[in-house]
């Protein structure tokens, strides 16, 4: 492949975007942007805790299920507004509004 212009090998060593790959400008935005990661892993515990109150209220353990219920709501709630809120500050420093529908 061949090396890049600071002397990396091109084949293991990618900027962000990688337009040489792809023509959408946010492609592997949540691989890249490391600030989104504790959205994503709060938002994949509150899909366990979910699943872990449907499995309570179904052997019938109500506390648990409310519990697990309200802890899993929070969390999915929060990583949602984690992710949503870092991307809103990669698109603002584009100068692009969080709903302008260019890139992805």
């Amino acid at each position: 492949m061949g090396t890049d212009s600071n002397g990396n090998d091109s084949r293991w060593h990618h900027s962000f975007p990688d337009d040489s790959r792809t023509s959408r400008s946010h492609a592997g935005e949540s691989i890249e942007d490391t600030k989104n990661w504790p959205g994503l892993v709060l938002f994949g515990i509150g899909i366990a805790l979910v699943a872990f109150t449907l499995t309570a209220a179904g052997y019938g353990f109500v506390g648990w299920a409310i519990i697990a219920g309200s802890v899993g709501a929070t969390c999915m709630l929060l990583g949602g507004l984690q992710v949503t809120g870092e991307h809103r500050r990669v698109k603002i420093s584009e100068g692009a509004g969080l709903r302008e529908p260019r890139g992805h």
